[in-house]
């Protein structure tokens, strides 16, 4: 990993442009692109080829995959300035008492939504298939707090689609990574069950979840949650026509991390970003199974 620059910044640092939005200074960034690249062993263990998902993703599929039945408050439209604000810029005149038209976009709350849209009407066969991806992501939050709530952040997800038993160990194997990377970090993270599910909540999916629990949280000491395991059934698979050959609708399976949350943890574990940059190198040395 490669050292952060040492040129010297202005008095006072970087500044951060507003609620919710942060700027990296050198150590933080190579804190962050560190933690990022070391949490893609579980890509690595798991044979996911990484992938870059779209940057936009559109109304009508996220609608299709019930997200604004489910989570109404995150997301944030793109839009275009209309046609006839086109001069007022160039006169000049403040963008914001300008007409905005929607574009029929979101940008992501998730990196997994525009790997599951591109996928819709494949079949990935019985083997399955699985992919690793970080995407910046926006949610519109009830308030922001530092980098353990922020309005754009990386997510990094590891995907699987394929069987039902495939997913299981998908996610058996997803939250041993986390163990071992936490330990290999000097974290000490907890696990609980989550209450957000990708599907309707007031539908019989949502009433089963209660009973058999699809998504766990593991979470820094301050109650930060940093990283999940996320069991979607075949949810995903009925929507997008997304099949496991004779299986019939692909069961999917994705393991997420925040990655800035991982640099909050860090950062709160070992006292310094410099501390914790120190602590990562060495796990670096070692691996994660070290």
């Amino acid at each position: 990993m490669s050292t952060p620059s040492t040129t010297a910044l202005p008095d006072g640092g970087l500044r951060s442009p507003g609620a919710g939005l942060i700027t990296l200074d050198p150590v933080h960034t190579a804190l962050l692109r560190g933690l990022d690249d070391l949490l893609t062993g579980l890509a690595a263990r798991l044979s996911a080829p990484e992938v870059l998902g779209p940057p936009l993703l559109s109304v009508e599929g996220l609608a299709r995959l019930d997200f604004f039945r489910n989570f109404p408050h995150l997301g944030v439209s793109a839009g275009r300035f209309d046609a006839d604000a086109l001069d007022g810029l160039a006169a000049g005149e403040t963008p914001g008492e300008l007409g905005l038209r929607p574009t029929g976009h979101l940008l992501p709350s998730a990196t997994c939504y525009g790997l599951l849209l591109s996928l819709e009407g494949r079949d990935v066969g019985e083997d399955g298939l699985r992919l690793s991806a970080t995407g910046r992501c926006f949610r519109n939050e009830t308030h922001y707090d530092g980098l353990r709530r922020l309005w754009g952040f990386h997510m990094r997800e590891v995907l699987y689609l394929g069987t039902k038993q495939g997913a299981v160990e998908h996610l058996e194997q997803g939250a041993e990574f986390i163990r071992q990377a936490a330990a290999s970090l000097g974290l000490e993270l907890s696990r609980a069950v989550a209450d957000d599910p990708f599907y309707d909540k007031g539908g019989s999916r949502a009433k089963l979840m209660a009973l058999d629990p699809v998504k766990h949280e593991f979470s820094a000491p301050d109650g930060t949650a940093i990283a999940s395991v996320n069991r979607h059934r075949n949810f995903f698979g009925e929507r997008l026509d997304i099949r496991a050959g004779s299986e019939g609708p692909a069961y999917s399976a994705c393991v997420a991390f925040g990655v800035e949350r991982w640099v909050h943890a860090m950062i709160l574990t070992h006292g310094s970003p410099e501390q914790a940059l120190g602590r990562l190198r060495e796990a670096r040395l070692r691996g994660v199974d070290g």
